[in-house]
């Protein structure tokens, strides 16, 4: 019988390019850039890679179909090297293959990769993809601002919250990474933001304003994985290990059967159900130590707190106004400034998020680090709200 992957995983090391408008670079220097820094901190040899899992989603121009762009970047020759797409779950998908190698014992150490370079689409939001066949039967007619607002409606419509005190909550969201972005040399938009300037933000899909968005960023981030016996073999004594990996992707239920009111994230709640399961964990409220969610718009990460079941159901708009996600509060959530202000670029997301919980884990967050952190939760969605996929990843110190 299966038992997941439990402290079958260390992480060796990890690496994150800095996030941006990055004009002055390709998507080989970004990967570059993140693996560099991986393999530092990992402390190996390039030639002790056995086996690569590298991501990229919408950056096509750039890298094309395959995975020999990042195997010709990062000189990989002669080795395995996976190339995967998965939505906006791409990074956490990449890890997911990485692990689930070392895991099976297929490979000794294997590494996880994602790159995006976006900013050279000349698009303000996601890009389409280039037209494929499949494209008609399944792509939502309509834009990723409008997918969440229906989000937004379906929650408000199911708990009777008024348009006001969503609002506030969702301008809330927004500030506290604005917030805590200003204080991550790595994160794109470093500028603390009033909640006033949030507020009477222009509109851009009711009731989702300027600030309520993520944008969209080039960036890059890796991590590096072997079994903790080997690990503790290389030197590390501080053993960052994988609690938990769960992926859940959309049947089209949500959309062709009354079962879904709208009002949250189907899969999210799916994934984070095995995640627990597979982590041991059955208090995630107290047993979390912090959370990065896939905050593509404010009302997404407000959701995921009840998707996550950490907020109670309808109460995620209370907790947030009492500052539970806080830096300060019960639960700090997007404590690197997410993708809100750390940046999105697709492909690299889920495993940026899995670079902060590592780097508070071991105490290296600097001015942002939190006190004495031990499971740290990772969240990716792609798609749409009825339609797409999440993605979960647990991270803890070995015991």
């Amino acid at each position: 019988m299966a038992t997941g992957i439990k402290d079958k995983v260390a992480i060796l090391g990890m690496g994150c390019a800095r996030f941006g408008e990055r004009w002055d670079v390709g998507s080989e220097q970004l990967l570059a850039e993140a693996f560099g820094e991986a393999l530092g901190d990992a402390g190996i040899e390039h030639k002790q890679i056995e086996a690569v899992w590298f991501g990229s989603a919408l950056d096509s121009v750039n890298v094309g179909n395959s995975a020999i762009p990042a195997s010709q970047a990062l000189r990989f020759d002669g080795i395995p090297v996976t190339r995967v797409e998965n939505m906006c779950a791409t990074g956490t998908e990449a890890l997911r293959g990485a692990a689930y190698a070392v895991a099976s014992g297929a490979v000794d150490i294997a590494l996880a990769i994602g790159v995006e370079k976006l900013k050279d689409t000349g698009f303000g939001g996601l890009p389409i993809p280039y037209k494929g066949t499949l494209n008609d039967l399944w792509l939502p007619a309509t834009s990723a601002p409008a997918g969440f607002a229906q989000l937004a409606g379906g929650y408000r419509t199911r708990y009777q919250i008024s348009a006001e005190d969503l609002k506030r909550a969702m301008a809330h969201v927004s500030w506290k990474s604005h917030q805590n972005g200003a204080s991550n040399p790595k994160a794109h938009l470093r500028k603390a933001v009033s909640m006033e300037t949030i507020l009477n933000a222009p509109m851009i899909a009711e009731p989702l304003g300027l600030f309520d968005c993520c944008g969209v960023s080039d960036g890059a981030a890796a991590a590096i994985v072997t079994t903790p016996e080997i690990a503790r073999a290389l030197g590390k004594k501080d053993l960052v290990t994988i609690k938990a990996i769960q992926l859940s992707i959309s049947s089209g239920v949500e959309t062709s059967m009354s079962v879904w009111d709208g009002s949250h994230v189907r899969n999210t709640r799916a994934a984070a159900k095995r995640a627990y399961a597979e982590a041991g964990i059955t208090k995630p409220r107290e047993e979390l130590s912090l959370l990065e969610v896939h905050d593509c718009f404010s009302i997404t990460e407000l959701v995921t707190m009840e998707d996550l079941f950490v907020s109670e159901e309808g109460r995620a708009v209370t907790d947030i106004l009492d500052g539970v996600y806080d830096r300060g509060g019960d639960l700090p959530c997007q404590i690197d400034g997410g993708l809100k202000c750390f940046g999105h670029p697709v492909a690299a997301s889920g495993l940026r998020m899995a670079y902060e919980g590592y780097t508070q884990l071991l105490g290296r967050a600097g001015e942002r680090q939190l006190s004495n952190p031990s499971l740290a939760l990772s969240h990716n969605l792609g798609g749409v709200p009825y339609l797409g996929i999440a993605a979960i990843s647990i991270l803890g110190l070995s015991a």
